[in-house]
């Protein structure tokens, strides 16, 4: 049989979000353009379409965006409108679109009826189940949605036809496109039966679901109505009594309130607040919110303070107490108390002459002193606020305590690393649920008075979000100038931050913008030396690992030398944070062992140090055993402190000009072919190519033989290639690297360098002076040289470092070849050229090592 004998082409109505079934009509409301010419030529026509649905939501579908199978459908009464047309539509059969057309500016469609597949036998027991348990549940569904009884009937009776009733009931039950769409495309009757009442079934139970959780919901409301009614007899009785919590509540609350000296701003919105919580219910939302609102100001010290410890001896005793070294930062702390002191001693002195020390220690009109107590704290809070730059583990938090500790002042901390929200710092408004203040305020209610020491620690680590920037809303908090009236938008009045000590913590500067920068003092945390480390593990660590651990001082005794090596052979850091841990786990290995009655040697050497540690974990560089021709020992910085490394180069001959052409003069280099290795970043990059061109433009003068000229290859290779680097500073370990490779000149082993170069040999200034110097010191180096213009900076190493190092300060790279290159002297120099030293072949591969 021919498949396309009953096809017909039909007008193509697409439905968007319904799907149509035979035996059902349906109105449909119609205002496209392209569906109301399909309705037109349908209606010219026999007035059939083919109803099918949409894949998606599309203006006007192609194709490809409609379901194969759809209905055959009648159009039946049509009203047309401005906005388009209104039709009944019934389906009649279903079909099967064999190809779309869009060819007459709507969409027509080749169409094939399809047959259903009726059940072998009609009055087959188990169909006949099946079909009556279907309209049983489909009638229940109808009950359960409130229809009327008799519609029902009227609706199901009139449907006696297997096929037909599955259709009726899938055309209005609640189902996605997708689903219904499914349905239409079930031919088999008996499975389409089982499908539609599977999917009433599970409406069925959805409806019983909701019909129980909207009984438990006005249970529950019932519940509560009762309770606020019962609430409400109570409150009667007991304010007939003379017994009402609430009253008594608001008295308490309004009596704590007056007895705080507030400003005049925060008294006005105080009463304002307590005029709204008396009108509003004790129970209403409103009314919780203002009393939390209240409550946090009446908790708020507004003029509770703490008495200032100004006995400098004592606060110089607390300092060294808690913290070895540092001594810069200690003179900082004292000088600031010394301040402290001097003033407190005048507006004294101006109470016993005058009387009037109230007038005349603070000039300031908005904020008239109440009595010589108040002038005297504010004069005595004016003062800087301190930011520690340091690397991790080198004391900024611990000092911050013993600052509190030597003033007698409270201490409050809060953390900004990764704070992302400008509300952590200036609390969220009111309107907000779960408002809170912020940081700075609750801390102030934590700390109990508005004199504290106050640790913002991590400032460099704050983050930026669409929430705001917290380093910005920090400007006004660190503004000596405005932070006497700060305001909190959870509590939208000024408060007093002026007389707290403020101190800020990072690890970078770079990363604190220049605005919050310039409202804060500096003050530098410099990594200690093996020396600090080594006493501060004896003074400090080391009891207090003991202690931990459950042993006695007098059971454990670590010698100098084991201290030693747990510094120098296990740790690498600037602070002394790993040191603790390396030091605890040697206590925690013989507390175990003490535990289990082993007999244990109770003095810790080096040998019981790398028994219990195991292998050591640090492997530092240390200065060369020998003299090299291209190898310089350069310096580096890093958070966890300075270190030495080292620069080589070595210079390879080309395929350059033959041997009869003979050599290149000076001033002529052929093709220079310049390789840089070991992860170096740009600047460093650039560094190299100054340094080459130098030695290029000053051949004559470095005594750089001709025959080193013409076409080479210079490699520059700084080790540890895993590890990227960067900077300036390297520019003269650079150059003298290369110039040494050129010049057949070894470099001497005992000098590290350190400094950045231009392209005329001067030597310019960098940053890191004392840890580069630390780390060469620990590396062996006994000769440091530094550009001309970091020699202040020398000033800041310890004094036993200075005595046991030479420093060479430079202008040129000139005096630093001079010092950086095993003699003899540069022709150009103090010297004659080259006498008595070792020449390397063309190659540049001979022999590179010089004795001592």
């Amino acid at each position: 049989m021919n498949p396309l004998a009953n096809t017909q082409s039909l007008p193509v109505l697409p439905l968007r979000g319904m799907v149509i079934f035979p035996g059902l009509t349906v109105p449909i409301a119609v205002g496209r353009p392209g569906t109301l010419r399909a309705i037109e030529a349908a209606i010219k026509g026999d007035g059939l379409v083919f109803a099918v649905a949409q894949r998606d939501l599309a203006e006007e579908p192609a194709p490809e965006q409609l379901y194969a199978n759809g209905v055959i459908a009648r159009i039946g009464q049509i009203q047309r409108g401005l906005g388009g047309a209104q039709l009944l539509l019934q389906g009649e059969e279903r079909a099967y679109a064999l190809h779309y057309d869009a060819s007459e500016g709507f969409l027509k469609a080749t169409t094939s009826p399809v047959a259903e597949m009726q059940p072998l036998n009609l009055n087959d027991p188990a169909f006949a189940a099946l079909y009556r348990e279907t309209r049983e549940r489909a009638m229940e569904l109808g009950e359960r949605r409130g229809l009327p009884e008799e519609v029902l009937h009227q609706v199901m009776d009139s449907v006696t036809d297997p096929a037909r009733f599955a259709d009726l009931v899938a055309g209005y039950i609640e189902l996605s496109v997708e689903e219904k769409q499914n349905l239409l495309e079930t031919l088999g009757v008996e499975d389409r039966l089982r499908r539609v009442l599977i999917l009433v079934q599970r409406q069925i139970g959805m409806l019983e679901a909701q019909d129980q959780i909207k009984s438990q919901v006005q249970s529950e409301l019932g519940e509560r109505q009762k309770e606020m009614y019962l609430r409400e007899q109570m409150k009667a009785i007991q304010k007939e009594l003379g017994d009402d919590d609430q009253s008594r509540e608001m008295k308490d609350l309004r009596a704590k309130l007056a007895a705080l000296e507030l400003p005049a701003d925060a008294r006005a919105e105080v009463e304002r607040e307590l005029g709204r919580l008396e009108r509003s219910g004790r129970e209403s939302m409103e009314g919780q919110v203002i009393r939390t609102y209240l409550e946090w100001v009446a908790e708020l010290p507004w003029n509770t303070r703490s008495d200032d410890d100004l006995d400098l001896p004592h606060a110089s005793k607390v300092l060294d107490e808690d913290h070895y070294g540092l001594e810069d930062v200690k003179d900082r702390v004292l000088e600031f108390l010394a301040v402290r002191q001097l003033n407190a001693r005048r507006l004294a002195k101006e109470v016993e002459t005058t009387g009037e020390a109230q007038i005349r220690a603070v000039e300031d009109e908005e904020r008239p002193v109440k009595d010589a107590s108040e002038a005297k704290a504010r004069a005595m809070a004016r003062g800087p606020i301190l930011l520690f730059i340091g690397p991790p583990g080198v004391g900024k938090t611990s000092i911050a305590k013993s600052i509190a500790r030597a003033l007698g002042r409270k201490y409050v901390r809060a953390a900004l690393g990764g704070v992302r929200d400008e509300a952590d710092i200036r609390g969220h408004r009111r309107t907000y649920v779960g408002a809170m203040p912020g940081r700075i305020i609750q801390a102030l209610k934590h700390a109990g008075t508005k004199n504290p020491v106050f640790l913002l620690d991590e400032v460099d680590k704050l983050g930026v979000s669409h929430q705001g920037d917290p380093a910005s809303a920090l400007l006004e908090v660190l503004d000596p100038a405005q932070n006497d009236s700060f305001t909190d938008h959870y509590l939208n009045v000024p408060f007093d931050l002026s007389e707290v000590l403020f101190i800020a913590t990072a690890n970078f500067l770079q990363n604190i913008p220049a605005p919050l920068l310039d409202r804060m003092e500096v003050v530098d945390f410099s990594g200690y030396t093996e020396r600090e480390k080594a006493e501060i593990a004896k003074t400090y660590l080391v009891p207090r690992q003991i202690a931990e651990s459950g042993l006695d001082e007098e059971q454990v005794t670590f010698t100098d030398d084991a201290v030693m090596e747990v510094v120098s052979r296990y740790t690498r850091e600037s602070g002394v944070r790993q040191l603790e841990r390396q030091v605890g786990a040697v206590t925690r290995k013989l507390a175990r062992r003490i535990a289990a009655g082993e007999t244990v040697e109770r003095t810790i050497t080096p040998t019981r140090i790398r028994e219990l540690l195991g292998r050591p974990r640090v492997h530092p560089e240390h200065a060369g055993t020998a003299n090299e021709v291209g190898v310089a020992t350069g310096m580096y910085y890093t958070p966890s402190g300075g270190d030495i490394m080292f620069v080589e180069a070595a210079i390879r001959k080309l395929h350059g000009p033959s041997a009869s052409e003979g050599t290149v003069p000076y001033g002529g280099w052929g093709n220079v072919n310049l390789i840089l290795t070991g992860q170096l970043g740009d600047v460093m990059k650039e560094s190299a190519r100054a340094a080459t061109t130098y030695a290029a433009n000053h051949a004559p003068e470095l005594d750089i033989p001709p025959d080193r000229l013409g076409s080479i290859e210079v490699h520059v290779h700084v080790p540890a290639g895993a590890i990227p680097k960067d900077g300036p500073s390297a520019g003269v370990a650079m150059a003298t690297a290369i110039i040494s490779a050129m010049s057949g000149r070894p470099v001497r082993r005992d000098v590290a360098m350190t400094g950045e170069i231009t392209l005329r040999g001067r030597v310019l200034p960098i940053g890191g002076v004392k840890e580069k110097v630390l780390g060469a010191h620990r590396a062996g180096c006994t000769h440091i040289l530094v550009p001309k213009d970091n020699e202040a900076d020398l000033d800041d190493l310890p004094e036993d470092v200075r005595q046991a190092l030479t420093f060479h300060c430079v202008s040129t790279l000139d005096e630093a070849l001079e010092i950086t290159l095993a003699t003899p002297a540069f022709s150009g120099g103090a010297g004659k050229a080259f006498e008595g030293r070792t020449r390397l072949d063309d190659s540049g591969f001979a022999d590179r090592r010089v004795a001592v």
